[in-house]
């Protein structure tokens, strides 16, 4: 993300105001960041909990290996 003032259209002459500006919208995104990052995090760990455990293995698994060369 570009947050320097220099290249705002509709602040370009406006000198500080831009980089304000620049740094507000920065923030706010920042801020949607983090909070789809939380939420993400807070989906993650409530579905773990519902998912069914695997299924147990065999000993045989894995005995029979076809390679080809």
């Amino acid at each position: 993300m570009n947050i320097s003032g220099e290249n705002l259209p509709a602040m370009s002459g406006a000198g500080q105001s831009g980089e304000v500006y620049s740094a507000a919208l920065a923030k706010k995104q920042q801020k949607a960041d983090g909070a789809a990052a939380l939420a993400l995090i807070e989906a993650a760990g409530t579905s773990s909990a519902a998912q069914t455990p695997a299924k147990s293995v065999t000993a045989t698994l894995g005995n029979n290996v076809n390679v080809y060369v």
